[in-house]
């Protein structure tokens, strides 16, 4: 059976000191919203977690506040990518080291790679560590989708237990769920269609809605887990002006504007990321407030 978390994981942002500085004790207050909130998993130095623009000392900063915090009470799955294999294995070991309870590893960005090439950049992070490692499939980040030829030779790897399905394509998502087992799980990437995508055998979703609201994530999968599909559906429903205004601008700006809205003093952002237009603001604002988190 793996032991990757089932439900809702955040994918959690990077909050930053009004210098720039990562605000480690405001990510120690996060875990601890995260785990009173009834969230099922934390992912550190993900998309939203802007590790792009830090460095690499930053990133063992924040992935160290996070294991450190959640002091084994939660999963903490930490982002361990890179377009360069040899640099993803070496942050894989140190993070495995350092008591993440999982990887999320990308395809290769940028360079791309050929089919063989691909299988192997997974590869051999997996054949040297010894914590489940989820595959993230995101070609609007990174301009190639991993091939489900690809996901089925992997999946048969003993340290390769998921994928993040972030593509938004549910024909895609469809012909990975052929390869789903108790060994192979998928979540959603995408917070508007987290219904659909555990119709399609998605095990929960690794979600930017649950930073900002955390209790109806985690409801939204409970309700479905459970059987009351119409209850998970409403939910989703009305929810989806919220995770819209939350990517109305590129992720995070819209969710850390939106934690800086609701009082959670996350801080900004590092460029190339930029403040939000006024009217994108004064949309999500609208919609926070008509979802009651405002």
């Amino acid at each position: 059976m793996t032991s990757l978390p089932t439900g809702s994981i955040v994918a959690l942002v990077t909050p930053f000191h009004e210098d720039g500085t990562v605000n480690t004790e405001k990510l120690k207050e996060l875990v601890e919203f995260h785990i009173s909130s009834g969230t099922d998993g934390i992912l550190v130095l993900g998309t939203t977690g802007e590790s792009s623009t830090m460095t690499e000392e930053e990133d063992d900063l924040a992935a160290g506040a996070v294991i450190e915090a959640a002091a084994g009470r939660i999963p903490v799955i930490v982002g361990a990518g890179s377009n360069n294999t040899a640099t993803q294995l070496d942050k894989a070991r140190k993070y495995e080291k350092m008591g993440a309870d999982g990887l999320l590893l990308i395809s290769p960005y940028y360079n791309k790679a050929n089919t063989e090439g691909l299988v192997r950049h997974f590869q051999t992070v997996a054949d040297e560590v010894s914590i489940p490692i989820i595959l993230y499939n995101i070609p609007g980040r990174t301009g190639m989708s991993i091939p489900v030829d690809v996901v089925a030779r992997l999946s048969t790897h003993p340290m390769i237990q998921g994928i993040k399905e972030a593509s938004g394509n549910l024909s895609y998502a469809m012909n990975v769920s052929r390869l789903l087992n108790e060994d192979f799980v998928m979540y959603s990437g995408n917070d508007d269609i987290i219904v659909p995508m555990m119709g399609a055998g998605a095990s929960g979703v690794i979600s930017v809605l649950a930073d900002i609201a955390p209790k109806q994530t985690h409801e939204m999968v409970k309700k479905y887990q459970n059987g009351d599909t119409q209850g998970a559906l409403q939910l989703q429903k009305d929810l989806l002006d919220v995770i819209h205004a939350l990517f109305i601008e590129v992720n995070p700006i819209p969710v850390k504007e939106a934690m800086n809205l609701m009082g959670m003093e996350v801080g900004g952002y590092r460029l190339p990321l930029y403040p939000m237009e006024e009217g994108h603001k004064e949309t999500l604002k609208q919609s926070l407030q008509e979802a009651g988190l405002l």
